[in-house]
C-alpha cells in the first residue's frame, strides 16, 4: 500500500514525460523574438561560421503570460549559475543581417 502512494501524483502535480529524441535538445546560438498582441514566436537557429545560409531549427510560440514567465525563470537560472561559477561574459557581436526567404510584394 505505500508503494501505491509513492506511484500516484500529489494533487495538482503534473507528470511530465520526456521522450529519447527531445531529451537530445538541439544546439542553438541564435534566437530570433517576434510578438503580436496575443503570443511571442520564438525561433532558435543554429549560424555556423562562413555558412550564408541557416534554418530555424526549433519554433516555439508562448502567450505574453507565459513569455513574462519564462523570462523571469531564464533570469533566475542565470543569478544562480553565475553565483555558482562566476559572471557569464557578453561578448559583443556584430549584428547578423537576416532574412527570412522572399518578401511579399503589393
Amino acid at each position: 500500500m505505500a508503494d501505491q502512494k509513492k506511484e500516484q501524483p500529489k494533487q495538482g502535480q503534473i507528470n511530465i514525460e520526456l521522450d529519447e529524441a527531445v531529451a537530445q535538445g538541439i544546439y542553438s546560438n541564435l534566437a530570433i523574438i517576434n510578438h503580436s498582441v496575443s503570443e511571442f514566436v520564438v525561433d532558435f537557429v543554429t549560424i555556423m561560421p562562413g555558412i550564408p545560409k541557416s534554418k530555424v531549427k526549433s519554433r516555439i510560440i508562448l502567450t505574453p503570460q507565459h513569455a513574462k514567465r519564462f523570462l523571469k525563470a531564464l533570469n533566475d537560472n542565470v543569478k544562480r549559475f553565475e553565483n555558482a561559477h562566476g559572471e557569464i561574459k557578453d561578448y559583443e557581436q556584430p549584428p547578423i543581417p537576416l532574412n527570412f526567404g522572399p518578401t511579399g510584394e503589393a
